[in-house]
């Protein structure tokens, strides 16, 4: 179990939080690219490590991400005009661009200086597989984008949910570092085939990998006296969960799931499960699952609402009563409190691997404030190399190491 100082130290990411001041070193998700369709198009409000923003997208087509709340006298700039390519308050038109200097101050005598001497907070964003990535952190330590091999291949073969979820970032991620829920919390009683190699073993065997940006980790389960099954999961700094998720094609999955659970204060989490193919378009059977948000992505079940849990259904149907895994983790999650007190929990093997990832948050913070770069960040563009980061399963003779065999997917 964790001290309660350590907790706290995970848990809290607002405005000069020292593990906020980490999470500002990498750039994270701020919204999705289709919420600012157009050029001088409505400002959106976007919360982000407990900072209130405004994201627009300018005459030119490049978004800005300014704090929102103007300079001047502090009205928000989400009602402010979207035109010739700057954000203009509406109180007294002030005007700023994408990289927060003052373009205008109408209002001032035609000889003030006032604009020269106010510089807005913004932060620099980066357009990639239909999200919008934000830098928060210290401009001269700014890396390069981390070009992921799932933010590479064609828009129309992404698929991304997003959701608000009502608790800490840290206990959504701890569910992504889980592959013992699948057994449970996800577990359907009508035959699938897809899941059918989870229910023979519900105690995986982990082997677990440290790797520069975090982890590599193999689950195990035997399926049959010589056999097993092996999913293979990442965890990427600073909060990226990927999960094998799919069906295979000649042993192999065709692409997989990078699920980021961005904080955006202390006590809520905005979670995006980015889904992907490598060879083909998303169809409507992949890619089913706005449909379990309402506006402002909140979860139309959700905990106010008992996530409509259906008791037959529970029953009968699947292990919880409650429709869609999305649901499924919220509830785990969710139910838990906005931000769970981890000095009460009695941990298990089965929970190996959330307690290294834990270490590693613990252990970055403590190296970076030593001075020591960020794990996984990259400052070089020559020496960016994400292929390593791949999910798959594979179904293995016992005895053979499945080290050797997804090293050479990795290679090959």
């Amino acid at each position: 179990m964790l001290s309660r100082e350590e907790n706290e130290l995970l848990t809290q990411v607002h405005p000069g939080s020292r593990m906020g001041n980490l999470f500002r070193r990498y750039w994270i998700p701020a919204l999705l690219a289709e919420e600012i369709p157009e050029p001088d198009g409505a400002p959106v409000r976007v919360r982000l490590l407990g900072e209130d923003l405004v994201a627009f997208r300018d005459t030119r087509g490049r978004i800005g991400l300014l704090e929102e709340h103007c300079s001047h006298r502090g009205t928000s700039l989400f009602y402010g005009r979207n035109e010739e390519c700057g954000l203009r308050c509406i109180y007294h038109g002030w005007k700023y661009d994408l990289d927060g200097n003052v373009l205008d101050t109408p209002a001032e005598p035609p000889d003030s200086q006032l604009k020269h001497k106010v510089h807005h907070t913004a932060y620099p964003c980066v357009e990639a597989g239909g999200m919008v990535f934000a830098y928060m952190g210290p401009k001269d330590k700014m890396p390069v984008f981390p070009a992921y091999a799932w933010l590479g291949v064609p828009q129309n073969q992404i698929y991304i949910a997003k959701s608000l979820l009502e608790c800490n970032y840290l206990q959504a991620l701890d569910g992504d570092c889980d592959s013992s829920h699948l057994n449970f919390l996800h577990r359907m009683f009508k035959p699938d085939e897809r899941r059918s190699f989870l229910v023979h073993d519900q105690a995986p065997e982990f082997e677990i990998d440290e790797m520069e940006f975090g982890f590599r980790v193999a689950a195990i389960r035997k399926t049959e006296p010589d056999r097993n099954y092996v999913r293979i999961s990442h965890f990427v700094m600073p909060f990226i969960g990927c999960v094998p998720v799919g069906r295979e094609i000649d042993g192999k999955l065709d692409g997989f799931k990078a699920v980021y659970q961005v904080p955006a204060d202390d006590r809520t989490t905005w979670r995006y499960d980015f889904f992907f193919k490598w060879s083909r378009p998303m169809t409507k059977e992949d890619s089913s699952k706005r449909d379990f948000v309402g506006p402002g992505y909140r979860k139309i079940r959700n905990l106010g609402n008992n996530y409509l849990q259906n008791r037959e259904v529970q029953k009968k149907v699947n292990f919880t009563g409650i429709e869609e895994f999305l649901n499924q983790d919220a509830c785990a999650t969710e139910s838990m409190g906005p931000i769970v007190d981890r000095t009460k929990e009695r941990l298990g093997v089965s929970d190996s691997y959330i307690i290294q990832v834990r270490r590693f948050l613990l252990n970055a913070l403590k190296d970076v404030e030593a001075g020591k770069a960020p794990p996984g960040v990259i400052y070089d563009a020559a020496k960016a190399d994400f292929s390593g980061i791949r999910c798959d399963v594979a179904h293995l003779p016992a005895g053979t190491s499945w080290r050797t065999l997804f090293d050479e997917k990795s290679n090959g």
